[in-house]
């Protein structure tokens, strides 16, 4: 009798696929946002105060002094902020005002997810990850477009009515006065745009890949 040597009819082991790499993304705001923010938010507060509390917070009102005293020379300079407007009706200062409470609320709620997102990983961690980051950075970046629309708005309304608030301004006050000023809420809200935009692209764009693995291996089960 002879012996056969049995052989498998077993199909090799297919090497063991490779473990996707995942990277865990993250939302940390720069330092000059944050910079800007500290810087921006109080003065935001005392203008919408002004603004919303008039005709007590202007000149000769019981609210006046001293914290609004400022606002004596800016009213003169601007007088959407002064007696002319006021006493005509015009409400697009007040209207303007009324939105500073909204952006100002999006930028306490962007800071508040931030900051809670980091103590609850690590407190001396600087970024906030998860859906909590997803939703900082998606406030942050509504309420960037809406400081910069809403600055446009303030400018293209002195254009299209003849510069009624601020035409009287020597050319050197207007500089330093006016146009310097309200010039940093189009610069820096702009690049904050830019910076916190550049995030959601990057990561839409980096989900799009995996959503479409994803959707296949689905099909194939």
């Amino acid at each position: 009798m002879v012996a056969t040597r049995s052989t498998s009819t077993l199909p090799p082991t297919p090497p063991a696929a490779a473990k996707p790499t995942t990277t865990t993304w993250s939302h940390t705001p720069t330092t000059l946002t944050l910079l800007w923010l500290a810087v921006s938010l109080p003065l935001v507060a005392w203008d919408t105060g002004y603004v919303l509390l008039r005709p007590l917070s202007m000149p000769g009102g019981s609210l006046h002094w001293p914290l609004w005293v400022p606002y004596e020379l800016y009213g003169r300079v601007d007088h959407g902020y002064g007696f002319k407007q006021w006493n005509a009706g015009n409400g697009f200062t007040g209207a303007q005002g009324a939105l500073n409470l909204v952006e100002t609320v999006l930028y306490l709620v962007y800071l508040g997810l931030w900051w809670a997102g980091r103590k609850d990983g690590n407190l001396s961690a600087q970024g906030v990850g998860g859906r909590r980051g997803a939703l900082a950075v998606t406030v942050a970046f509504s309420a960037a477009v809406m400081t910069v629309s809403k600055t446009v708005l303030y400018w293209l309304n002195e254009y299209f009515s003849g510069f009624d608030n601020i035409g009287h301004n020597s050319p050197l006050d207007l500089l330093f006065l006016w146009i310097i000023p309200n010039g940093a809420w189009l610069v820096f809200p702009s690049y904050m745009i830019y910076s916190l935009g550049s995030e959601i692209v990057d990561g839409l764009a980096g989900a799009a890949p995996a959503a479409i693995s994803s959707a296949r291996g689905t099909k194939r089960e």
